[in-house]
């Protein structure tokens, strides 16, 4: 009886090693597929996002500017880019004007269900401090050593940028602070340096400003994606007036962006192809300008979260040598040290090693295992046997 509950559990070990073997999916080709690197995406191949935006005007009539900058800057915190990748150029004197009839807070909406400003805001550049110089020196890099870490745009050649400008502005220009001018060439040009000095892998420049699209038109450096909220001699216009404010309180383009943005969460699928989709000439009041001839992917296969959301980035590689551990150190700076929340974007990027552990010894091991225990087993029956 004792030798049949051994030849039972010799065919059981059996099958289930044959199983384990021979029927195991290919582990690798499912982190492939998972990470999207079967063909069927197009990865960007970025590590760290960030966000520069800007609100080129002042003074109180100019409300709505500011409310266009605080509404992306939400948007971008919201998907998950800290405040360590983000430089807010603000003009900040609409929150604690005299006319302000509530104090300390900016809203988008005549409702005024959301407010913008709050407690939880970094302003990197304020006042007198925006101006064409510095946000010039912030995308090149050409910064005084006395400049704090905050201050910087601290990217890399494996850093997704998104670039928001609003203001008042006209063909090829957009106005500072009513004081001074920067051009299309001006933006192309410190682009250009910016793919020089290896500080980008992929751009998308957006910008909501009388004539914007002439803004992009003099672009000419790889892998800058580019919208606009008016076509050249048109107008770009405000979405709603708040009585109790007394000014207009948003753009009607970025109004809709970011109400499309709204059903946007940090694993959305959607694409840059379904935002410009979304744009609706009747509701915006002018036409929308999409330029993608720099970019080399397709427009829907870039997703959204390319640019508005933080990357954990994986790779999956062929093998890599077992010495070298799970987390390699950055070799660059990939966030600022200064701020409160730490970067996600800035840890280094977790490669898998011969994927998953390399199940294909995972199951050798397993075999070996089974048969061990059955070689052990049938030694413990003959010795009985032999007892007796």
């Amino acid at each position: 009886m004792l030798l049949l509950s051994f030849f039972h559990l010799f065919l059981y070990l059996s099958s289930w090693t044959w199983r384990t073997s021979a029927t195991s999916p290919d582990q690798e080709q499912i982190v492939r597929d998972f990470f999207g690197k079967d063909g069927s995406t197009s990865t960007s191949g970025h590590t760290n996002n960030w966000a520069v935006l800007v609100c080129a005007s002042r003074y109180w009539f100019n409300y709505r500017h500011m409310a266009n900058a605080l509404g992306m800057y939400r948007t971008v915190k919201r998907l998950g880019i800290p405040d360590s990748n983000i430089i807010l150029m603000l003009a900040d004197d609409a929150s604690c004007n005299l006319r302000n009839k509530f104090p300390g807070s900016v809203y988008a909406n005549p409702g005024r269900d959301l407010d913008l400003y709050g407690d939880n805001i970094e302003v990197d550049y304020r006042g007198y401090e925006v101006t064409v110089e510095n946000f010039i020196r912030v995308l090149t890099g050409r910064m005084e050593p006395s400049v704090p870490r905050s201050k910087r745009l601290l990217t890399d050649e494996r850093s997704n940028v998104f670039v928001y400008m609003t203001g008042h502005g006209g063909n090829e220009f957009l106005k500072f602070q009513d004081n001074e001018e920067i051009s299309a060439h001006d933006i192309a040009d410190a682009f250009e340096q910016m793919y020089q000095k290896k500080r980008y892998n992929e751009i998308f420049f957006m910008i909501d400003t009388c004539q914007a699209n002439s803004m992009y038109s003099k672009f000419y450096s790889p892998n800058i994606l580019a919208t606009g909220s008016s076509l050249v001699g048109e107008n770009s216009y405000s979405h709603k007036n708040d009585n109790d404010i007394g000014v207009a309180v948003i753009d009607a383009f970025t109004h809709y962006v970011l109400e499309f943005m709204e059903g946007i969460n940090k694993t959305s699928t959607k694409t840059m192809q379904d935002l410009f989709d979304s744009y609706d000439v009747s509701k915006i009041g002018s036409h929308p300008g999409v330029r993608s001839d720099l970019f080399n992917r397709p427009l829907d296969r870039a997703r959204i979260t390319d640019f508005f959301g933080n990357v954990a980035h994986v790779e999956v590689t062929p093998s890599i040598e077992a010495e070298t551990p799970a987390f390699v150190p950055p070799t660059t700076p990939g966030q600022k040290s200064e701020r409160a929340i730490p970067s996600q974007s800035a840890l280094p990027s977790l490669t898998t090693s011969q994927p998953l552990m390399d199940m294909r010894w995972l199951n050798n091991w397993r075999v070996a295992r089974a048969w061990t225990s059955v070689a052990l087993l049938g030694a413990l029956i003959g010795w009985v046997g032999l007892q007796k």
